[in-house]
């Protein structure tokens, strides 16, 4: 708790500082206290044993992973698309175990995803390490294009970003020879028309570390796929490395669904001439070719990069998804780990056929500590830390919200989760398809107002439960918004006419099916709705490239529609 004003003002600067200029709150703004949320994630597996990791190593929506080596330490990033703070950062000494020590993205005036759907923004970040100072290359799609940022310490400050001002297209990443050289790699159109939909190239560009520019004549090193015969699609998220005198570049291949795969080739040359592996190699990573109605199934695999451990081995981190049923999943695209075996000079991250482990068994290096990633595990934040943890997010740029006499406090502001705009909500990623989020809010609402837990997919796709008044009644309510058909503020699913005071909130989540419960401060808890049809957060039915966020709202203008 925060003992003094003074030291309430400094817990509130060193938030926004976290969070770059958050906008001040209103005087006159009611405001909405959470003094915890709480997070309980619930797997229906056994958990690995001693030797063994479960996979995905980083559970819930955090896809596109690109991975370096710097002595005894391993660190990663993903994607976050229009969600901020963006690109988290994370270590790790054994691969299995990782604590996310930054955001490279965590002051706005870095970018601005203003007017942006949830899928735009950043796009699969490779991070790389070069004579002490480390490299992040990225696309802002819709927002500014290629860029590069830097660090001497990868827990920040980051640079503000380096526009690349000769590379179009999506994905870029950089490879620094050990002869001495620098190059960039990303997806582009190809030369001429695209011969289909979803043809596309891979870009070789010599990168200057100095002016962390690109310079000379680009060039197509990869038209269309690993067979151009059969029109293969999107072809993306290259990678270079080099072992043992020949060049390797990495891709995905298929695009992001339940087509997607991991293909490779090689090269004697940087520039190449580049020849895919062997179709009994290619592609070295792909769950398409399995029955989708196995149980348990993991798809959507792809989007690798690889990293070697000292004692030779290699091993890969790539995205895939976990659906409860179907194609359907919530949580989004994730990272899984998996060794890599050689053999007549191509590398195998997994065997055709072969389904992806969820245990398998862990590298050999020395356990590292760190907070639950996936599995089952508990998370209670009670919001009596300087700044919020690095996991928080909110919608596009921090708005309306402060920390406080260790509380979470929200401004309830005209801005909605469903304007397309930066709401006043903090939310976290949901990491398994069985979970319970729950919290503790007061909050005297306004005819109109409302504030609750919202589980966000995107503008457009939502659930939420919220107190709120509607014609001088006090009430909770559960909405639920699935497409741009709907309201603004959601379709109300079920309300409950309750009595004033602190109130607890939770949203359980069943895979497909979410439940909404309400409690007095230290009443039993009580059903508002059962069974609500969650597909709507799955991207099966919202689409984009995102997962699911779950966390405290609040905002006036609740359209209630019924």
């Amino acid at each position: 708790m925060i003992a003094s004003p003074a030291l309430k003002l400094l817990k509130t600067l060193t938030l926004f500082a976290a969070f770059g200029n958050v906008t001040s709150m209103s005087a006159a703004a009611n405001v909405a206290r959470f003094d915890w949320v709480e997070y309980q994630g619930i797997e229906k597996k056994a958990a690995p044993a001693p030797g063994q990791y479960a996979n995905p190593i980083l559970a819930g929506f955090y896809p596109d992973p690109s991975i370096v080596k710097v002595g005894a330490d391993f660190y990663l990033v993903n994607s976050t698309f229009s969600w901020f703070p963006g690109i988290p950062v994370w270590h790790s000494r054994d691969l299995v175990h990782w604590r996310q020590i930054a955001n490279a993205i965590d002051r706005p005036g870095q970018l601005n995803f203003a007017g942006l759907g949830m899928s735009k923004g950043v796009f699969a970040p490779a991070i790389s390490h070069h004579d002490g100072r480390f490299y992040i290359v990225n696309t802002c799609v819709d927002c500014g294009g290629n860029f590069v940022i830097t660090a001497r310490d990868p827990k920040g400050p980051w640079s503000d970003p380096v526009w690349l001002k000769d590379v179009g297209g999506i994905d870029p990443s950089l490879f620094f020879d050990p002869d001495g050289s620098a190059w960039l790699v990303n997806n582009d159109v190809p030369k001429g028309t695209p011969r289909y939909e979803g043809h596309r190239a891979i870009w070789l560009h010599r990168f200057d570390p100095k002016t962390l520019q690109t310079t000379g004549e680009a060039k197509v090193i990869i038209d269309g796929g690993v067979d151009p015969s059969a029109k293969p699609i999107w072809i993306e998220g290259p990678h270079l490395f080099k072992k043992d005198g020949v060049y390797y570049l990495m891709a995905a291949e298929g695009g992001t669904s339940d087509r997607h795969s991991e293909v490779i080739f090689r090269a004697d040359r940087v520039d190449g001439p580049y020849v895919p592996a062997p179709p009994s190699v290619n592609p070295i990573l792909t769950q398409r070719d399995l029955d989708p109605a196995r149980p348990q199934s993991v798809t959507s695999s792809g989007h690798a990069d690889l990293v070697k451990l000292d004692d030779g081995s290699w091993w890969a981190v790539f995205l895939a998804t976990r659906p409860y049923a179907g194609d359907f999943y919530n949580t989004g695209r994730e990272t899984f780990l998996l060794p890599v075996s050689w053999a007549s000079g191509w590398p195998t991250i997994l065997p055709h056929g072969t389904a992806i482990p969820q245990v398998a068994k862990a590298p050999p290096l020395p356990a590292f500590a760190a907070p639950p990633t996936t599995g089952s595990f508990v998370m209670r934040e009670e919001f009596d830390a300087p700044k919020l943890a690095p996991y928080w997010m909110v919608m596009r740029a921090p708005a309306g919200f402060k920390l406080g006499g260790g509380a979470l406090q929200l401004e309830a502001r005209p801005e909605r989760i469903g304007d397309s705009k930066s709401p006043s909500f903090v939310a976290r990623r949901q990491q398994n398809s069985d979970a319970i989020v729950s919290t503790l809010v007061s909050f005297v609402p306004a005819d109109g107002e409302e504030a609750g837990l919202a589980a966000v997919q995107n503008d457009n796709y939502f659930l939420a439960i919220g107190l709120t008044r509607q014609g001088g009644k006090l009430s909770v309510r559960v909405s639920r918004r699935a497409g741009v058909s709907d309201p603004k503020g959601g379709v109300t699913v079920a309300s409950k006419t309750i009595s004033s005071g602190p109130i607890r909130l939770r949203i359980h989540a069943r895979g497909g099916r979410y439940d909404f419960d309400y409690a007095m401060k230290s009443g039993p808890w009580q059903p508002v709705a059962r069974d609500v049809d969650a597909t709507n957060l799955s991207t099966a039915t919202a689409g984009g490239f995102v997962g699911t966020l779950i966390g405290p709202y609040a905002q006036s203008g609740t359209d209630a529609a019924r």
